[in-house]
């Protein structure tokens, strides 16, 4: 059972004084996540229909403030007047899933359908803030199949249980998992299983390198301070779910008399510069991993989703 732990000091006067952000306590009460959710929907929807991204700024962070933000700069550049083809998200079977834990930043994760994509996947939201006088923001938002969504462990009350940056249970530590996947992706690796964003991703990339007359470069960086910083959550079977961010520069350069086809609307939108010679396009991407516990380091981390978004574009 979880022993709540209480800093307790004396001031000049003799009085106590409980530090409470270093006793441990639910990230957020039912109603409080429920009102954040509402909150956030209702920002994210306006910021979407008038492709305004001021209008959610202040409910969003880390990698999804980059993700929707890209999408939105370019969407005001196409279309300044608003987003012709806005569908509000709306979202139904919602699950709250709140763990306690010390100190900030506190957090929790919501899982819902929606109606957009897939009927049954489960749209997974973390939710973040620093301080009692913060707003709550969406810092990840994956969406993973149904199938791939792990139950959570969860004591007497309801709570779910954080896994530690440093966690030795783990088959990898939730911190390292940015670096290890980034390596992944520029070597050969068994750590994690086969899949459309491990294995499948490393064949793209060198099917497209092969690509007679533009040259392909890919350079990845794990993104892990502040509100990109890895958060998971145990999962039953001793395993966790963890929600980390990378970014990818992708440079294409022309040999000499090719040009570089610039035909998506979205690049355009946001590349500064000509692509004379060369092109590199800024992604970002928040992952969400199964990473199996110690005692069945046999199995491989699976990645269940990966939600990204083109953040950036340079023609030199």
């Amino acid at each position: 059972m979880t022993t709540a732990v209480t800093a307790l000091s004396l001031t000049a006067s003799g009085c106590v004084v409980v530090r409470g952000d270093l006793e441990i306590l639910p990230a957020a009460t039912q109603a409080e996540a429920e009102r954040a959710l509402q909150d956030f929907t209702t920002a994210y929807n306006t910021a979407d229909k008038a492709n305004d991204q001021s209008q959610d700024a202040s409910r969003v962070t880390g990698a999804l403030a980059d993700i929707d933000g890209g999408k939105l700069r370019s969407g005001a550049k196409l279309n300044p007047g608003g987003n012709p083809n806005h569908v509000p998200l709306k979202l139904a079977d919602v699950t709250y899933t709140i763990p306690e834990k010390a100190a900030w930043p506190r957090w929790f994760v919501v899982d819902a359908t929606a109606n957009k994509g897939n009927a049954t996947d489960r749209w997974v939201f973390v939710f973040t803030r620093d301080g009692l006088t913060d707003l709550w923001e969406v810092s990840f938002l994956t969406i993973v199949p149904a199938a791939d969504m792990p139950e959570f462990k969860k004591d007497k009350d309801g709570h779910a249980q954080v896994v530690q940056p440093d966690d030795a249970e783990l088959s990898v530590e939730p911190a390292q998992l940015p670096d290890r996947y980034v390596t992944y992706l520029e070597e050969d690796s068994a750590l994690f299983a086969d899949g459309p964003y491990t294995s499948e991703e490393r064949a793209r990339r060198r099917r497209n390198a092969e690509k007679p007359g533009l040259a392909r470069q890919y350079i990845d960086e794990a993104l892990t301070n502040g509100d990109y910083a890895p958060v998971g959550l145990r999962t039953t079977d001793g395993g966790a779910l963890v929600f980390f961010t990378t970014r990818t520069y992708q440079k294409q350069t022309a040999a000499p008399g090719v040009s570089i086809p610039v035909n998506d609307a979205a690049v355009r939108a946001l590349m500064t510069g000509e692509p004379k010679q060369s092109l590199t396009l800024e992604f970002v991407y928040n992952q969400a991993v199964l990473d199996p516990a110690k005692t069945e380091s046999d199995q491989q981390v699976r990645v269940v989703s990966q939600v990204g978004g083109l953040t950036g574009a340079k023609g030199e």
